[in-house]
């Protein structure tokens, strides 16, 4: 087939149309480029292919810096200019707002985050007959593949890699796969290690071993195929996250805003969304709380309702509140089964909300209709945010006042986007 690339879809992949003007999607190929690929299985309404050759190359073409670019599953635009991985990225964001009802709105231009800044890495272990694989999946498949660089992970990170392969060669309870979580804390790398078979006392030792070498505070470990909370396999001192200059203990697994840089741009928009006067001792609601990367900042410009699921999160929040003297009370709540409902909300200067990957189709669909008069969403799904804006769109008086592209996943198709909708008493 030999195509013309019109645009980057949402999955990275150039998309061109063939003769009965199907789509056809095309990972590594750029807009404007002439291209000549081979056909292969059905995607949706259209059908994916494989690339064979160039004929014209796009201006905007460079050089992917990292290796294993084509076969990780993690980045899918290394061969594209940053600026214009930063255009495309805000006009996902517009595009998302534009679906959700709220057409023409101007998004302001990405804040990316810079190479190895990432602190959070899950990776995955596979045991085979030629040893010990660590690192992210491969493209397309299941397995990993065996990672010796990354241009998107901070360096203390990657420094991980070679002491913990040697160590799973060692260790019993690997059968065969298991993964491991690292969060970059404030007192270092934090590891969560899961396994397919049960930690026995050789291990536990081998696992202190390498908390000593490796300089990691904490060893987590939890089977891989269990839901039980993971236990502590070997402790150096405390893992302790660093949070709007307040310092405060985190879970294994925590989650944590992926790089500084991206947690510090999401902090200043969802600040710039409140509004420039709030009544003496305002009220702000803030839901999916987290361990309080938002709260803190908050809490200076009125006293934070902060909500969140994780109980863990919800007492080291409100310890580390009490200790900074922080307007900030914290309460626990699964606000995908008991969201919000209009009476709580009665009163609230401003509501932020921060939901997981799914949206929060039914907490918005009560926000739209409470009296609050101001929504500042923090969405790092296009999908979600389109659907869940639907709903203020529908009802009276909303219009979205601000919108801000983050790109915290440097090279990946994912975008983060703070939205802030208002409406007129």
């Amino acid at each position: 087939m030999r195509l013309t690339i019109e645009a980057i879809g949402a999955a990275g992949d150039g998309i061109a149309h063939d003769e009965a003007r199907r789509p056809v999607f095309i990972p590594f190929t750029l807009p404007g480029e002439v291209v000549e690929a081979e056909p292969g299985p059905a995607r949706g309404e259209g059908r994916a292919a494989t690339l064979s050759a160039i004929e014209t190359h796009s201006p905007d073409r460079v050089a992917p810096p990292c290796a294993h670019f084509g076969t990780c599953g993690a980045c899918v635009v290394q061969h594209w200019a940053g600026d214009a991985v930063a255009v495309w990225k805000s006009a996902r964001v517009a595009e998302a707002i534009a679906r959700g009802g709220f057409p023409g709105i101007e998004v302001a231009p990405v804040v990316p985050s810079p190479p190895n800044t990432r602190r959070r890495a899950d990776l995955a272990i596979r045991r085979g007959p030629e040893g010990i694989t660590i690192g992210f999946h491969a493209r397309g498949a299941a397995d990993p593949f065996d990672m010796r660089e990354c241009h998107v992970l901070h360096p203390r990170i990657l420094a991980l890699l070679d002491p913990l392969r040697a160590t799973m060669t060692r260790l019993a309870a690997l059968h065969r796969v298991g993964s491991a979580m690292v969060n970059l804390l404030g007192t270092g790398p934090d590891l969560w290690l899961r396994t397919d078979g049960p930690l026995g006392t050789k291990d536990r030792a081998t696992l202190a071993a390498l908390a000593t070498e490796a300089g990691l505070p904490r060893i987590a470990w939890s089977r891989e195929s269990g839901r039980e909370a993971p236990e502590v396999a070997a402790q150096n001192g405390p893992s302790l996250a660093r949070l709007s200059g307040v310092d405060l203990p985190v879970a294994p697994g925590a989650f944590l805003q992926a790089t500084p840089e991206g947690e510090a741009a999401i902090v200043a928009a969802v600040l710039e969304g409140l509004p420039r006067r709030m009544p003496g001792k305002p009220r702000i609601i803030e839901l999916h709380a987290g361990y309080g990367t938002l709260s803190f900042p908050l809490s200076a410009r009125g006293r934070v309702e902060a909500f969140e699921g994780a109980q863990e999160a919800v007492t080291a929040l409100n310890s580390a509140a009490g200790r900074a003297g922080a307007r900030i009370k914290a309460a626990r709540r699964d606000l995908a089964r008991q969201p919000l409902l209009a009476p709580e909300l009665n009163g609230a200067a401003a509501l932020v909300l921060d939901p997981p990957f799914a949206g929060a189709a039914e907490q918005v669909a009560i926000l739209a209709r409470s009296t609050v008069p101001r929504v500042i969403y923090v969405s790092c799904n296009p999908a979600a945010l389109a659907r869940d804006l639907t709903a203020f769109a529908r009802a009276p008086g909303w219009r979205v006042e601000r919108a801000v592209a983050i790109d915290q996943f440097l090279w990946s198709s994912q975008v983060e986007a703070v939205v802030t909708l208002s409406r007129a008493p």
